[in-house]
């Protein structure tokens, strides 16, 4: 058990999944509703992610509470900007960048032995280079919209081999997502972000050579109603993570260690004009392995200039 936790507790939380095992930190539900395209076109944006995220359940390869199983409690902050050109470059898309500085902190139950952390640090910077397609429209306005995005998260976050939670994964690793709207009717949407996730090797770690998390697929998904016209949108959004090849170390496979969950919960959008929008979204997670369980929190302000 011992050897075991040693190995997950690898990056414990590596930060924008901000909790898991070895994979690095994943957009797991920062995004959701109309997340097709930006909300006021062409153009600076500001965004500004806060989370609040508490688990006291770590589950086993078999989805079961690992016996000695600490309280993990992070808060973070993600501040992001991003550009929307206007000049078409590809099949009609509009060429963007984004650029997001994770910061976190990491609260651990002080009963669990052997477990240590970088309490508060700058995680690794994600630079996102991206195609903006213009919405397809309708005759009641516009019916589908959609961005394809390059994201990279480079080695820049804090990280000391010792500790066994840190800010920065120490691995520089690629997620290009596919992000997408439809408009079911004037009113109703649905919405997705489909990630696929390669990691390199980490060659400072603890009781090894190299290490490797595996490749995963995740996706966020949301469902919104317009309640009140231009202001409240009301739903249910979530996440789905999946690892789909092994962790290794020193080169060699070890089993039983792809991390999965799910994500769920009821989300708000509050748009105070076309320029200023507040997202609200609570999610209980399900159906961990190989990772934290718990429930995660966040507040997001979306600026355009």
């Amino acid at each position: 058990m011992k050897r075991f936790l040693q190995i997950v507790t690898l990056t414990l939380i590596a930060l924008y999944s901000a909790h898991a095992y070895d994979l690095p930190f994943l957009n797991l539900g920062f995004t959701g509703f109309l997340d097709g395209a930006p909300p006021a076109g062409p153009g600076f944006y500001f965004q500004d992610y806060f989370m609040y995220y508490h688990a006291e359940k770590f589950a086993d390869a078999n989805g079961n509470s690992l016996p000695t199983s600490p309280k993990v409690d992070i808060v973070a902050n993600l501040f992001q900007g991003l550009y929307v050109s206007n000049q078409k470059v590809f099949f009609g898309g509009k060429w963007g960048v984004d650029v997001i500085v994770p910061v976190a902190n990491f609260s651990l139950d002080p009963g669990m032995t052997g477990l240590s952390a970088n309490e508060f640090g700058i995680g690794d910077i994600l630079i996102g280079p991206f195609l903006q397609w213009d919405p397809i429209m309708g005759k009641n306005g516009p019916i589908f919209m959609h961005r394809f995005e390059f994201q990279m998260l480079l080695p820049t976050g804090r990280y000391n081999r010792n500790e066994n939670l840190n800010q920065g994964s120490n691995v520089f690793s690629i997620d290009p997502y596919w992000a997408a709207t439809v408009f079911l009717t004037p009113k109703w949407t649905i919405s997705w972000r489909l990630h696929y996730l390669w990691n390199d090797e980490n060659t400072d770690v603890a009781g090894a050579s190299t290490a490797q998390a595996g490749q995963a697929i995740h996706i966020n998904f949301a469902t919104e109603y317009e309640v009140i016209d231009r202001h409240l949108r009301l739903g249910i959004n979530g996440y789905y993570l999946k690892q789909i090849t092994d962790m290794k170390a020193n080169g060699a496979n070890i089993p039983n260690t792809r991390e999965e969950v799910l994500g769920i919960g009821p989300g708000v959008l509050y748009s105070f004009s076309q320029n200023d929008h507040i997202f609200f979204n609570f999610y209980q997670e399900l159906g961990a392995v190989n990772r934290t369980e718990g429930q995660r929190f966040i507040l997001r302000w979306t600026h355009h200039f």
